[in-house]
């Protein structure tokens, strides 16, 4: 069976902490050179690129793209939901905006919120905080996910930062969430005696950080339901490796 590598957690230019040079088609061909083949699109509570991003990966060829979004709970603890299609996103899409606030972003402190299509021309700018956290807590932002069909992955777990272990100073066993992700300062290894799939993504907010962190898995086809099999270890579909970890200095 061959093997994929899928980086699960990149931001475009609608995530306010996202280089302006992030767009779609910037992405997508950042993950053609890197060898990517399944791309998460997953912007901070929001989602109005990923129909960009995937029109842009079906011209390109060669990546496939997962509807995504990296939702803040109350908590201020990231989680992805991964989703079969833009649509089921679409209707998460509808209660983070139902449960965000109506807080405005401030471009010029907090960075501009870009809406775009997949010839990288700017639609519009989503004017809503972002970066704010929603009031839902961790259980309910995953029973939502799971709700309308996607996938819930807690975010970055070993960062010091916006992670369950930094807001809630543990990461739950399984089936708390469907798996974990874990920066390329981590060790995966660290993390499977939880019971759940590990991944590895970048995190990426600049054309140049996109496959700078990756899983590797066994897939018939790079598709969403292939991807999630693997997640699961079903049908001999698996997770096989990761991109090199990285060792912070001391």
């Amino acid at each position: 069976m061959p093997v994929f590598r899928a980086d699960l957690h990149v931001h475009t230019v609608l995530s306010p902490c996202g280089d302006m040079e992030q767009s779609p088609r910037a992405v997508v061909k950042a993950a053609k050179n890197k060898g990517i083949t399944l791309l998460g699109i997953a912007d901070h509570n929001a989602s109005e690129n990923v129909p960009a991003c995937v029109e842009a990966a079906r011209r390109a060829g060669s990546v496939t793209v997962i509807p995504a979004v990296e939702v803040a709970s109350v908590e201020e603890v990231h989680i992805l939901g991964l989703f079969p299609n833009p649509a089921d996103l679409g209707a998460m899409q509808g209660k983070i905006h139902q449960r965000l606030g109506d807080d405005k972003n401030v471009p010029e402190k907090f960075g501009y919120q870009v809406i775009v299509d997949h010839r990288d021309n700017v639609l519009g700018f989503n004017d809503r905080f972002l970066l704010a956290a929603t009031d839902m807590d961790v259980d309910t932002a995953v029973r939502y996910i799971r709700e309308y069909g996607g996938f819930a992955v807690a975010a970055h777990v070993d960062r010091p930062a916006f992670s369950m272990t930094s807001q809630l100073g543990f990461v739950p066993p399984a089936p708390t969430f469907d798996a974990i992700e874990v920066s390329r300062f981590a060790d995966p290894g660290e993390y499977v005696d939880l019971g759940y799939a590990v991944i590895r993504s970048s995190d990426a907010h600049l054309p140049g950080e996109v496959g700078a962190a990756y899983t590797e898995l066994e897939l018939e086809e790079p598709t969403y339901d292939e991807l999630i099999m693997a997640l699961r270890g079903e049908g001999g579909r698996k997770v096989v490796g990761y991109s090199p970890t990285i060792k912070v200095m001391a």
